[in-house]
């Protein structure tokens, strides 16, 4: 495969001990089949693809294994071919497999899990939207029961509570921003989704003197955001942390150990072409950039808690006409 370099690199692209950062991308899409999807993705990323189950496949690459599944737990669990049923069942359950399968293809999202990329590396994924849309691949603007996402999963630089504090804080900060940015389709918005965290997790977030250990930090997001319905989960990256301390607050098999965050905000515009995977990338740059840049940080975290106050420059002022003008202005963007 071979791309211009489309996506920007965060200020900081290294982790503590030298390696460089990786992402993991995970894409929701329709408009191909699975087979046909299995056979695009193999062809444009160069890999063997090995079938794991019923709709989960791995693409076998240099870079790691892609997989690709039927975004559905219950469909893909399905086994109506059952040597234990009767036969007649069984013979019935091929043509109704068939309808389920037509069906399902239609109304249930195709997934592509891509393994940790390098931040080096992430012109693959920008090559692979943009071929996947040429050959017909839809988003969500699509139907309006479609609500297909676009996530990011970023290594941290270090897993230092401070360094967590910090992004969380720049995360609050451009939340309105990010999301006016994504346009986000209808269909999500009715989603749960993409939640933002609780006004009271957020105001002790962004206090000045908030500088908790480990503990805390956990304690803190958990006992106001129990969920992985966040639109920047952060449940992963506790898993990886300290599981037991999670597992006092939620315990859902889905919750997958991981040392980063992850970005659920964005939908999948893969059918715009004026949309590509660093339209959604270099937004969250510009988090990283502000994450990593301390005065600049605590300058907007105080403009953000004045805005919360009653005054005349905020009735007539959103926080996202702030926050654009603020990034503009200090170079963001």
């Amino acid at each position: 495969m071979s791309s211009s370099q489309l996506s920007n690199m965060p200020v900081n692209a290294h982790t503590t001990d030298g390696s460089e950062r990786k992402v993991g991308v995970e894409i929701e899409l329709s408009g191909l089949s699975y087979d046909a999807l299995i056979e695009h993705a193999s062809r444009l990323l160069g890999g063997k693809a090995e079938l794991q189950s019923r709709y989960v496949t791995n693409i076998n690459t240099e870079d790691g294994a892609y997989t690709i599944e039927l975004d559905s737990d219950p469909i893909k669990d399905l086994n109506l071919a059952d040597e234990g049923l009767p036969t007649s069942i069984r013979e019935l359950a091929s043509h109704a497999m068939d309808a389920i399968d037509f069906a399902a293809e239609k109304i249930v999202p195709l997934e592509i899990v891509g393994p940790p990329l390098p931040l080096s590396k992430l012109h693959t994924m920008e090559t692979l939207v943009d071929e996947l849309r040429d050959l017909g691949a839809l988003g969500s603007r699509e139907a309006i029961y479609f609500a297909f996402g676009l996530q990011l999963n970023p290594e941290l630089p270090d897993l230092e509570p401070g360094t967590i504090v910090r992004y969380l804080q720049a995360f609050a900060v451009l939340y309105d921003w990010l999301k006016s940015r994504h346009q986000i389709d209808i269909s999500r918005k009715f989603t749960t989704y993409i939640e933002p965290w609780s006004n009271k997790y957020t105001e002790k977030l962004m206090r000045d003197d908030y500088e908790p250990d480990l503990k805390g930090l956990m304690t803190d997001y958990l006992e106001s955001n129990p969920s992985r319905n966040r639109a920047l989960d952060l449940l992963p990256l506790f898993a990886h942390l300290d599981a037991d301390l999670l597992a006092d607050y939620v315990v859902d098999p889905r919750i997958k150990s991981r040392p980063t965050l992850h970005y659920r905000l964005p939908d999948c515009d893969i059918d715009n072409p004026n949309w590509h995977f660093s339209s959604v990338w270099n937004d969250w740059v510009v988090l990283e950039q502000l994450a990593n840049n301390a005065k600049d940080l605590a300058t907007v975290r105080k403009q953000f808690r004045d805005a919360q106050e009653l005054s005349f420059h905020n009735l007539t002022h959103s926080w996202t006409e702030t926050t654009h003008q603020w990034l503009q202005e200090h170079g963001y963007v």
